[in-house]
Order: structure tokens, then C-alpha cells, then sequence
């Protein structure tokens, strides 16, 4: 499969099954959008820099609540989670994603707000690609996403999110750099584009730094 980071905690994932694209953000968001089709996008929360599906071409199926679902042959499980650290009151609820594309369990954890608790760390387990916010202020920080990449026992690959950026200068989020300096094996890319399969995922946990879109 390829996948690639848009912008944000947007990423075009494009599999043998389907072309996902998750959290898509509106025009106030100043990253390049995707400009082909998808089958199927995933909302986290009904946020304007998260949830613009109406940007998306084409026909798809939007998935934006808890459940489970297959979709265009792609395994979808929903799990409640909250925007905050405080069960919603502040920033309401998010949905975390769990998909198997080509036979790998990935999770796009959207604008988590909280460490995650057993129910949530349970229906991650086997995941191996994990998408995760690092920026702190409206989601998890560097250090809460780093517990949870060290919770997860399968994981094999991470690909930070969330983060400001040349693009985002004035947005309160911190860059990826704090993220980066408390993991090992961290590798910049310098592309907003990766191929991965079965037989190229590290064999031990690395941490890829995409550029955007």
C-alpha cells in the first residue's frame, strides 16, 4: 500500500481493497488537498480541520461513528474515545479507526485527548501502523503519545500527526521535534509518500517523519 500525509491528521491511504482517506480539512486549513477519489473516508470528530467531507471527489462511504463495519472489503471498527481529558466536557467525543488494509491493522487515533484506557488499548493490540497526534494543546502531547506507542505490543511502524508546521506557524501545537527527541529509531523521510507491504515493515519499531502533501 501507500500511504500518504496530506496535512494535519490527514492521510491518503491507497490498498489493494480501497483508497481510505482519513480526516479531511476544510479550506481554512492550508495544506494541498486531495484532488482524487476515494471509497472510503473516516471522520474522528465534527471538527472544520477534521470532518470536510464535502472536499472529498467522487463517490464514497463516510464513517464518522463507533462500530464496526466492512467497507469495500476493508475491515472499519469505531471506538469511542474523548477530544479532552475530561470525558468530553470541554471538546466532545472522537472516534478512534481500526482498518486492515492488505492484511495490516492500522489505527488513526483522530484528535485524542486522553491516554487510552484498557477497553481502547485492548481493541488496538494487534495494530501495527499507527497514526497518532504529537502536538499537544487539543490533543495528547509528545510524552502521552509516546506512552501509548509503548503500550501497544504489535506496533511496527508510527507516523506522527497533528503537529505544527511551516504551514500552521501560528496554530497553539507544538512541532514534531518533541515527539521525535523521546522515541529511538526515527527516520525523516523527506517525501509525504511511503510504500509499505508485509515483508517491508521494520522488524523492530521505527518512527517515519512524512513531510506533507
Amino acid at each position: 500500500m501507500k500511504i500518504t500525509w496530506v496535512g494535519h491528521a490527514c492521510f491518503l491511504i491507497d490498498g489493494r481493497e480501497a483508497r481510505i482517506l482519513t480526516d479531511p480539512f476544510d479550506e481554512e486549513v492550508p495544506y494541498t488537498f486531495v484532488e482524487s477519489s476515494v471509497d472510503i473516508v473516516t471522520v474522528s470528530h465534527a471538527h472544520f480541520d477534521h470532518n470536510a467531507v464535502h472536499r472529498v471527489p467522487g463517490d464514497h462511504e463516510v464513517i464518522d461513528s463507533v462500530g464496526d463495519l466492512d467497507v469495500s472489503g476493508v475491515p472499519v471498527q469505531g471506538i469511542a474515545s474523548f477530544h479532552d481529558d475530561e470525558g468530553g466536557a470541554r471538546r466532545g467525543p472522537n472516534v478512534l479507526y481500526r482498518f486492515v488494509v492488505e492484511g495490516i491493522p492500522i489505527a488513526h487515533l483522530g484528535d485524542l485527548g486522553s491516554p487510552l484506557d484498557s477497553v481502547q488499548r485492548a481493541a488496538l493490540e494487534d495494530v501495527e501502523i499507527l497514526f497518532a497526534p504529537v502536538g499537544g494543546h487539543f490533543t495528547i502531547d509528545a510524552a502521552q503519545a509516546a506512552e501509548i506507542v509503548r503500550s501497544l505490543p504489535n506496533l511496527r511502524l508510527v507516523i506522527p500527526m497533528h503537529f505544527k508546521t511551516e504551514r500552521i506557524d501560528d496554530w497553539p501545537i507544538e512541532t514534531v521535534e518533541p515527539f521525535e527527541e523521546m522515541m529511538d529509531n526515527v527516520r525523516r523521510i523527506g517525501a509525504s509518500t511511503v510504500e509499505v507491504t508485509r515483508e517491508s515493515l521494520p522488524k523492530q519499531l521505527e518512527v517515519w517523519i512524512l513531510d506533507h502533501a
